[in-house]
């Protein structure tokens, strides 16, 4: 208490100093290192200002301190465990830079004490993380702590002058990645991807606000929502891109067909019309295979895959039981007119050679088949396909996504037979791993003939590997495409 007494009456003097200097730098760091150690010393003591008026004794006098209290349960300063952000080394590959703006108040990560029952609904994290700014306004001897979100509004008015909200981007990110590795899980949910299927879901990474562009950003294979860290940081360091965009990971257990994991996508997509009806066009950014996802999203196929694959219409096929169904979804699909724009990174629209080589071969025995799809009677499959076609007679299994990337495999064959949807603009970024042999070029995995589409708006050709997502060249034609585009 008397830490905290002592705090408080640095932040007022600070305070003070702000209402006649505005812009003294001085007393802004004195006041956001006051604020900030406020929170520390409220965290570790424990004490509670959040439930009732919390009284501090100071050389100064007493203080009365209180905190702002919103509606929404989400940003209620008693469910999380907050530390100041200036008490965080944030490093590693996927965070080289930290992404901060100067002004007033203390940055704070929030992490959830508890996972929240109803993330499916409302989309997002099963335990939240998320990135505050804490403030204190002074009313002489009544101090009110306010947590804001820097993402949602840019000044504030404090205690009779308006100031910049100071913000760290980066600081979340971090924590979040440092508690739930989910780069981790990349390999066991391609390997094992039915262990792994209420990780498929869609999840907002901010407050949703519905005068804001949702940004979907779609994973590849063996990968997770982490390959999205560095294009995130960087994006969130473009004050215009906060202002217009919110953003969004889909991540899936990439083992499954690329189909099957499309099927899942548009649910969660029929999720967010029930949560946010208001909400405006999306914009999907794909990496290799979620790239391929985001391509059945603007693309009108009707039932014209499974007429090939099956040669007549569902009704008159002849597979038993509820796998009739997952096909179904798999297969006949059209195209999402909420979906405004695609952007495209290192997808392989014909597939990648290394789905057929040796390496592809080995890696595809070794993922085990999920349930759902087991449960497929491969006999009548197989009987109920058309005989005599290549793609049919050369079928000893069912495929799961190794084999959907195949550029032999039917299905891919088949989606490069059907146009994108007339009137939706697609852009292309693509690796030549900086050698300049375009159009011989590959980026490691997925060759250049492959990641091309005719039609494209913009393509740009970077020099990175398959990665490209953590390419500065690639993030900042991402960033264009978002600026340019409304």
């Amino acid at each position: 208490m008397r830490a905290l007494g002592l705090y408080l009456s640095c932040g007022r003097r600070a305070n003070l100093q702000l209402e006649r200097r505005p812009n003294d730098v001085y007393a802004r760091g004195a006041y956001n290192f006051a604020v900030a150690r406020c929170v520390d010393v409220i965290q570790s003591a424990p004490l509670d200002p959040w439930s009732k008026p919390l009284r501090v004794p100071s050389a100064d006098g007493e203080f009365v301190l209180t905190t702002v209290r919103h509606p929404n349960t989400d940003r209620d300063p008693a469910a999380y465990n907050i530390t100041p952000a200036d008490e965080l080394v944030v490093g590693g590959s996927y965070l080289e830079k930290r992404t901060t703006v100067d002004g007033i108040g203390a940055p704070v990560v929030a992490v959830g004490r508890e996972e929240k029952p109803d993330f499916r609904k409302t989309l997002t994290a099963r335990r939240l993380y998320a990135g505050a700014t804490a403030v204190i306004h002074f009313d002489s001897r009544h101090a009110r702590l306010e947590f804001v979100d820097p993402l949602s509004i840019e000044r504030i008015s404090l205690d009779g002058h308006s100031a910049p909200i100071a913000a760290d981007f980066t600081a979340p990110l971090a924590v979040g990645l440092t508690q739930e590795r989910p780069e981790k899980l990349g390999l066991a949910r391609l390997l094992r991807p039915e262990k792994y299927a209420d990780t498929a879901r869609l999840t907002r990474l901010q407050p949703y606000d519905s005068n804001r562009i949702p940004v979907i950003f779609v994973h590849g294979l063996q990968d997770t929502p982490a390959c999205w860290v560095t294009m995130v940081n960087t994006l969130w360091a473009d004050a215009e891109i906060r202002r217009r965009y919110q953003f969004w990971v889909y991540s899936y257990p990439s083992g499954y067909p690329y189909p099957y994991s499309a099927a899942l996508f548009r649910d969660e997509l029929d999720a967010v019309k029930r949560s946010f009806p208001n909400e405006k066009n999306i914009i999907l950014v794909g990496h290799s295979m979620g790239g391929m996802i985001s391509r059945l999203m603007i693309t009108d196929a009707g039932d014209k895959i499974w007429h090939d694959f099956f040669g007549k219409p569902p009704a008159e096929t002849n597979i038993p039981g509820p796998s009739k169904q997952h096909l179904v979804d798999a297969l006949i699909f059209s195209h999402r007119p909420e979906v405004r724009r695609v952007i495209f990174m290192s997808s392989p629209h014909r597939g990648a050679a290394m789905a057929s080589n040796w390496i592809g071969r080995i890696g595809a025995s070794l993922i085990k088949t999920p349930f759902l799809i087991a449960a497929v009677p491969f006999h009548a499959l197989k009987a109920a396909t058309v005989q005599g076609d290549p793609g049919t007679d050369e079928l000893n299994r069912i495929p799961n996504s190794i084999d959907t990337l195949s550029p032999n495999n039917r299905f891919v064959r088949e989606i490069n037979t059907i146009p994108i949807r007339r009137g939706v603009p697609y852009h292309s970024i693509i690796g030549d791993r900086g050698r300049g042999d375009t159009p011989n070029s590959s980026d490691g995995v997925v060759a250049y003939s492959s990641a091309h589409l005719d039609g494209a708006q913009s393509e740009l050709i970077v020099p990175s590997n398959h990665s490209s997502p953590r390419n500065a060249k690639a993030i900042a034609e991402v960033s264009r495409i978002l600026k340019l585009n409304r």
